[in-house]
């Protein structure tokens, strides 16, 4: 198999603006009225205190991406320097994660079509259509995906400005413009419940969701050990600032958190308070089209998870690592993926997706965590703070606020992972044998080139 070295392109600068688009500038918008209502308002401070659990957590993936360069992600990190079948059940975890990503997508690009159709036509036919969309645009090619993607990014600073300008004028012109009326959004006395900003936090971590991409460059980043763990540190920081920023101010255009028409397309009315008829149907456009291209490449990238945990055999190898000869990606797990996303739209709701998808997030930063304290502290001559705290504390962090998901996510988390460890004690007789994992020099990225990807070499556990 001829083998090519990528060339080593990418700059701090560069790194940072790819993780920006990765999770998008728009991203606490979609969820803005979820949070707002489980937090009983205190959306802002759900954002601050995710922002802190991710700067820890994106240092760990940061340090894992330079004694990886090749893996980028935490299936791969985890079952490395842990053990495959900690690895196994990380990557097991992540499946629950990406699959739900497309749900969630189509249930809000569902209920952001609604606010410009008539009423008559019904959720379902919406559900239906984004779902087949989704899959159609992945069936074309991942550049055909990518491009796409980077046109929905390039339009959505300009929404995000006309919106602060709007606000700006509607927050100046209120009667009340106190000191207290700007502190509430943090800290509302009469309203605040740790419990309920516990829980609103465990939602909000969506606005952060695909940082980690990032680590997937480190082949084609200069001063990959330096630059990598800046630009995901970086990235949460200007995610974290950003989205609180979006937040704020849309808890001070409409104080309080009840009387939303729509709860998930609560900030798109918050917009039309705002500015009028006009500024409601661009941001509702504007995250529609961003929705669109999350829900796109989050069914590539569950597809490609699949391949992956396919070729190493985690998974049946005959179904799940075979490509289109024409478009070299794994047709039938996005095939897959957008029947699932389908039935998931039409039996949950958009908050009980976010939190499933979550639930499978935080399995993989807490695995992350683990494996960096791991590495870099018991295994390490050097027991400095610096190879300690960052990696136990975005564990602890990401440990608590995993558990204050609500009971349904967790016990459909739980179902989900139960069903893993049967399958993996059914695969390897009872965990007698180990489970196989790719060499550490074969990468993902050979998926869009090269159709002859099972490896030569396996490294057991």
């Amino acid at each position: 198999m001829t083998t090519t070295e990528l060339r080593r392109v990418l700059g701090l600068r560069e790194l940072v603006l790819y993780g920006i688009v990765l999770i998008q500038p728009t991203a606490p918008m979609p969820l803005y009225g979820v949070v707002c209502q489980q937090a009983k308002g205190h959306v802002v401070t759900t954002i601050l205190i995710g922002m802190v659990a991710m700067l820890f957590t994106a240092i760990s993936y940061g340090r894992m991406a330079g004694a990886y360069p090749s893996a980028g992600s935490a299936y791969t990190y985890v079952g490395r320097e842990l053990h495959p079948a900690l690895g196994y059940l990380t990557g097991w975890s992540m499946i629950f994660d990406y699959v739900l990503n497309p749900v969630i997508c189509v249930i809000w690009c569902s209920k952001a079509a609604m606010n410009f159709a008539p009423k008559e036509v019904p959720f379902a036919v919406w559900a239906v259509s984004f779902a087949a969309l989704f899959t159609l645009l992945n069936l074309r090619g991942i550049q055909a995906s990518a491009r796409t993607n980077e046109w929905i990014t390039a339009g959505l600073g300009l929404v995000i400005v006309l919106f602060f300008m709007a606000a700006v004028r509607t927050i100046l012109g209120a009667p009340d413009l106190s000191l207290d009326r700007f502190l509430r959004p943090f800290y509302d006395p009469e309203t605040f419940s740790w419990s309920a900003v516990s829980t609103g936090t465990s939602i909000a971590m969506l606005t952060y969701i695909g940082f980690d991409g990032i680590s997937t460059l480190s082949e084609e980043a200069h001063d990959p050990r330096r630059n990598i763990l800046l630009a995901t540190v970086l990235t949460c920081l200007v995610t974290g600032v950003l989205a609180a920023a979006q937040v704020y101010a849309a808890q001070l255009v409409w104080p309080g958190y009840e009387g939303f028409r729509d709860v998930d397309t609560a900030f798109v009315h918050v917009a039309g308070r705002a500015g009028g008829p006009a500024l409601f149907a661009a941001v509702n456009l504007a995250l529609l089209v961003a929705t669109i291209g999350s829900g796109t490449g989050s069914q590539l990238a569950a597809g490609r998870l699949l391949y992956g945990m396919g070729r190493d055999n985690a998974i049946p190898r005959g179904f799940f690592a075979a490509l289109s000869p024409r478009t070299q990606i794994p047709r039938n797990n996005i095939l897959l993926v957008g029947g699932l996303a389908l039935v998931g739209a039409l039996a949950v709701s958009y908050q009980l997706g976010a939190e499933l998808l979550n639930f499978g997030a935080f399995i993989g930063f807490m695995g992350v965590n683990l494996a960096a304290f791991v590495r870099y502290y018991v295994r390490n001559d050097r027991k400095t703070v610096f190879n300690l705290a960052p990696p136990l504390l975005g564990f602890m962090i990401c440990a608590y606020i995993w558990w204050s998901l609500r009971t349904p996510a967790k016990l459909a988390g739980l179902s989900w992972l139960a069903a893993g460890l049967l399958y993996g004690a059914w695969k390897t007789g009872g965990f007698r044998r180990p489970i196989e994992f790719a060499a550490p020099d074969e990468t993902d990225a050979g998926a869009e080139q090269n159709t002859d990807l099972l490896p030569k070499e396996k490294v057991r556990g």
